[in-house]
């Protein structure tokens, strides 16, 4: 384990800091980000996580794992009980139980876990449109980890920003394409040796990329220390604020 002073990290905004999360007024506006890849192994909870930590530096945020690895990459204990699955698959659950879902990862940043087993595609199409309208009501930029595959139309109709992660690699470009959906913007992990500029990708999706992260060990070392949420690396935080 690498020892932290080593690591170029940015802590929680001072002035975040002095407002415990239930002392925030909800007047900030509401924004949904969806951050999805095309192919796995591309980075998107990493990606989803520190958007959501770089979002929590100045609001209230929240943070949705479809995916289910977001504890672990945040660095916190697994949620015991029931999660946003378990909530999409009760078709009388309101924005009220979505809240009480939510368990806090920083004193700025809840998360709302993933909880039973079970696929996205076993799910009700009606209800992601419906969880879009609950996320809209808690008061907190909501970022959802969408995973692989295309997103759930729902959330794509109702977000503000549709973010494809992606690395310059033609076979994960190939697959995005195939999706049909189209991304507002485009989140570019970089690595060593590929052929494609992030130009080529532009033209390849239609979007623009909107952040460009470069390999930096401080991320690995941080999400392996689990200390993602704790430390964020100063290189991930400064990469996404174009994003967010």
């Amino acid at each position: 384990m690498a020892p932290t002073a080593a690591v170029d990290m940015v802590g929680p905004d001072p002035w975040v800091a002095d407002f415990p999360q239930s002392q925030f007024p909800f007047s900030w506006g509401y924004v949904m980000f969806l951050c999805w890849s095309a192919k796995g192994g591309s980075g998107t909870t990493v990606v989803s996580a520190a958007l959501a930590l770089v979002l929590s530096h100045r609001r209230p945020a929240l943070l949705v794992d479809l995916a289910g690895d977001a504890p672990a990459a945040l660095g916190i204990a697994e949620p015991a009980g029931p999660g946003v699955a378990d909530w999409l698959a009760s078709p009388s659950a309101d924005a009220a139980a979505l809240q009480r879902l939510a368990v806090p990862a920083t004193d700025t940043l809840q998360l709302i876990p993933w909880g039973a087993t079970g696929t996205r595609s076993s799910l009700a199409d009606a209800r992601w449109g419906q969880l879009a309208q609950a996320l809209g009501t808690l008061g907190a930029a909501a970022v959802v980890d969408c995973g692989t595959g295309a997103p759930p139309a729902g959330l794509v109709a109702a977000a503000g920003h549709s973010l494809l992660v992606t690395r310059p690699c033609y076979l994960a470009l190939r697959r995005a394409v195939a999706t049909g959906v189209q991304p507002s913007g485009i989140v570019l992990v970089h690595e060593p040796g590929r052929a494609l500029t992030a130009r080529d990708v532009e033209r390849s999706l239609g979007a623009p990329v909107v952040a460009e992260l470069h390999y930096d060990p401080a991320v690995a070392r941080a999400v392996d220390a689990g200390l993602l949420a704790a430390r964020l690396p100063r290189s991930l935080a400064h990469s996404l604020k174009s994003a967010a």
